[in-house]
């Protein structure tokens, strides 16, 4: 770059500054995307959880557990 001028250095830096702007503007929309598709992962282990723990051995357990602590002696 030893031949090129100091004025010509900086419109290239801010050409190239431009495109990074404009190319990160067009891609704005993907963060609804992915929030959606999260929320929706979200849910959908939520639902499988709660259908194990709702289950009859899973509850059974839980109930067990809860009952000893209660009944623990001090």
């Amino acid at each position: 770059m030893s031949g090129v001028s100091r004025r010509r250095r900086s419109r290239v830096r801010v050409g190239g500054g431009s495109w990074f702007r404009n190319r990160a503007g067009a891609d704005s929309g993907m963060a609804s995307a992915e929030y959606a598709m999260g929320t929706l992962a979200a849910c959908g282990f939520a639902a499988v959880l709660y259908k194990v723990v709702t289950s009859g051995a899973v509850s059974a357990a839980l109930e067990s557990v809860i009952g000893n602590a209660l009944d623990a002696k001090f």
